[in-house]
């Protein structure tokens, strides 16, 4: 079993305080978060209303780490330049919101960004058979978007294991790495599991912003990183890895 890549921790801004935005990405960013997370929803896609790409460009100059934008919106090629242009350094999409998925993400990465498909808890895997080649990253939903504070979804684990074989897979075959993110009821708590069960970038809102001491919730984070590591590599020798990864 390949070892996983270097794990990131992506605060959502979606659960920090709107009203000090900036102050709320610099203090995340000083306790070690490695990207910042935009969830971007537009009352069509998703029922809830969130930031544009304005509020990115206002932030760009505050933010000295990637910015992964997450567009929960339909259609998506229009705001795929602006995001661009706004400083993202991620655009992540959903494949419902396309009409033609393969030029949405050619587009991302013309606009000399990162891209990602975003599947929801009831999407197939198999949207991506055939747009291997144009991913950066595979975000998957752990909980049904247009809200934060959710509960993470346990059948995402073995959702999150099949996506890693296919990473797996495209990569020893010669094709370019491709990050697994997960999104939605992250918490200190199960991020072992989800670590182990393959995930290598782990968004987080309402388990970070919020909480009176940003440094040991990372901590926390890290550590549970860390045991998944472990339960991983106890699994890669043991007789029922699926039991052990994800218990």
């Amino acid at each position: 079993m390949p070892d996983l890549p270097a794990a990131c921790i992506a605060p959502s801004l979606l659960s920090a305080d709107f009203a000090r935005l900036g102050e709320e990405v610099r203090t995340v960013t000083a306790a070690g978060a490695d990207w910042i997370h935009f969830d971007v929803m537009d009352n069509h896609y998703v029922p809830n209303l969130t930031m544009g790409p304005m509020v990115c460009a206002a932030l760009r100059p505050h933010i000295q780490v990637p910015i992964d934008v997450h567009l929960m919106v339909e259609p998506v090629d229009t705001l795929i330049p602006a995001f661009a242009q706004a400083g993202a350094d991620i655009i992540s999409f959903h494949p419902e919101a396309s009409r033609h998925v393969d030029r949405s993400l050619a587009l991302i990465r013309d606009q000399g960004c990162k891209a990602g498909l975003v599947l929801n808890p009831a999407t197939s895997l198999q949207w991506l058979d055939h747009v291997m080649d144009k991913l950066d990253l595979i975000l998957l939903m752990s909980v049904n978007p247009g809200f934060g504070g959710q509960s993470f979804l346990p059948h995402t684990l073995a959702k999150l294991a099949a996506a890693r074989r296919r990473i797996d897979e495209w990569q020893a075959q010669g094709g370019q790495a491709i990050r697994l993110e997960v999104d939605g009821g992250v918490k200190p708590d199960n991020i072992a599991a989800i670590r182990a069960a393959g995930a290598d970038t782990f968004v987080a809102g309402s388990a970070i912003f919020g909480q009176p001491d940003y440094p040991a919730v990372m901590q926390a984070l890290r550590a549970g990183i860390t045991e998944g590591d472990t339960r991983r590599r106890t699994a890669s020798h043991g007789p029922d890895d699926a039991a052990t990864m994800l218990r």
